[in-house]
């Protein structure tokens, strides 16, 4: 599975590792609060200060993972992973100016 060479699969990869990133954030960080709980405390929270650290700690896990790819030599795979970075990341920069 992870021999793919795709932009696609790159692209799915991307999209749901900052999620895993964002479970494991909450599973750090909340541990004694539900899951509901806590991603309510981080969507109601004055400047989503907890919200985009948590984002952008799970972004983290994405770098790996593309370093992971590019030095197996899966560019397109690594494309698919940089450009929903990227979203993910502006996603997070806007957050963090405008909230």
């Amino acid at each position: 599975m992870f021999k793919k060479d795709n932009f696609l699969f790159g692209a799915i990869l991307g999209t749901i590792v900052p999620i895993g990133g964002l479970i494991l954030f909450k599973v750090y960080k909340f541990a004694g609060f539900s899951f509901s709980e806590s991603f309510s405390y981080m969507l109601r929270e004055q400047g989503y200060r907890t919200l985009s650290a948590a984002l952008s700690i799970s972004l983290l896990l994405n770098a790996v993972l593309f370093t992971i790819y590019i030095n197996t030599k899966r560019d397109h795979t690594a494309k698919g992973i940089f450009v929903t970075t990227l979203i993910y990341g502006l996603i997070i920069l806007l957050i963090k100016t405008f909230y």
